[in-house]
């Protein structure tokens, strides 16, 4: 089953910012009178509108007695989307919004309100996304990505080790069906091209130790980043504008990745990460390099990466043997940028 929720025009101030943004995606010159006619809002208003529209990290110019923006925005097409998901995904319950803090925060706090297996958040613009221990993930309208899935799992945490690298595979494939090229995936849940990174993946869960759990699945993807993003990153960022040869719309990114991460979501429920260990070691990005593994600060661990184990753990070569490592909160570095 599907659900659509798109927020309709506030017609004061209240959600009436995006509702401006939208409007303008075409970036064309659209007059103040047409604005504030079909916003219900006075031109003060729409002047002050677009004064805030900046926050969003939108730039709205003034065109003689109307605006634009400076350059067109790729929102989503959500009736197209609908269409898609119902099609290809039954089993999701979609909803798409202008604005929120965190989807992966806005779906847990439902989930404990007792949201349906399969529900799904789509935002244009998240202002607060989060990314493993405790960073920011950096998103901006038009330009990324932002989506969460809540999974329910039948069987507890010790059946979940693995979920992050699978649900990788999904993402990678799914992009490169795209026209994505060079994806590579970094343990235990980033997506990089080049040295840049295009995408990550965060997971948080509730439930009881021997089940059921709640996973929440929060995807990020850099879509196309303007420099202003990039310089709010401030680390080596890729984007899929820069990795392949057609730009598809985000529409058709989310439908690609819902569909794809959810046959890899229903595989994983049956059979655990084994079946996506290949898969994910033909996209290992450091595969046979020497790396740095910490926690908070800490160096616990430094060798030379062999691979993973089919339960998803890292498997790293160093003068104490082979050892293995799961997620938890490590942080994995190569070693010539930790030295």
């Amino acid at each position: 089953m599907l659900v659509l929720a798109v927020p309709s025009v506030n017609p004061r101030m209240g959600t009436a910012r995006f509702s401006l943004i939208r409007t303008l995606a075409d970036g064309q010159v659209h007059s103040a009178e047409r604005i504030g006619r079909a916003l219900g809002l006075s031109g003060i208003e729409v002047d002050e509108l677009a004064t805030r529209a900046d926050a969003l990290g939108v730039r709205v110019l003034k065109a003689g007695s109307g605006y634009r923006l400076d350059e067109p925005l790729d929102l989503y097409d959500a009736k197209l989307l609908a269409e898609r998901v119902k099609g290809e995904c039954p089993v999701l319950r979609l909803e798409v919004l202008d604005e929120c803090h965190s989807t992966n925060t806005v779906l847990a706090e439902r989930a404990k309100a007792g949201a349906a297996h399969g529900t799904v958040l789509v935002c244009e613009y998240q202002s607060a996304g989060r990314g493993r221990r405790g960073k920011s993930w950096i998103s901006e309208i038009g330009g990324s990505v932002a989506l969460s899935v809540l999974w329910r799992f039948p069987h507890g945490a010790a059946k979940l080790a693995g979920l992050s690298l699978a649900v990788a595979v999904g993402v990678a494939t799914a992009l490169e069906k795209l026209g994505a090229r060079g994806v590579a995936v970094k343990w235990p849940n980033d997506l990089f091209c080049g040295d840049g990174k295009l995408g990550g993946i965060l997971i948080e869960t509730t439930g009881d130790t021997s089940g059921p759990i709640a996973g929440i699945i929060g995807i990020g993807i850099n879509t196309r980043l303007r420099p202003a993003a990039r310089e709010r990153i401030g680390r080596p960022a890729a984007d899929f504008f820069a990795n392949g040869p057609v730009m598809p719309s985000r529409t058709a990114v989310v439908a690609g990745v819902l569909s794809s991460v959810v046959f890899a979501l229903e595989l994983f429920s049956r059979e655990g990460f084994a079946p996506f260990r290949q898969a994910w070691l033909d996209r290992h990005a450091w595969q046979g390099k020497r790396v740095v593994l910490s926690q908070t600060d800490h160096r616990v661990a430094e060798g030379k990466v062999v691979g993973i184990a089919e339960d998803g753990a890292l498997e790293l070569a160093s003068d104490r043997g082979t050892r293995r490592f799961h997620d938890g909160e490590l942080s994995l570095s190569l070693e010539s940028m930790v030295e």
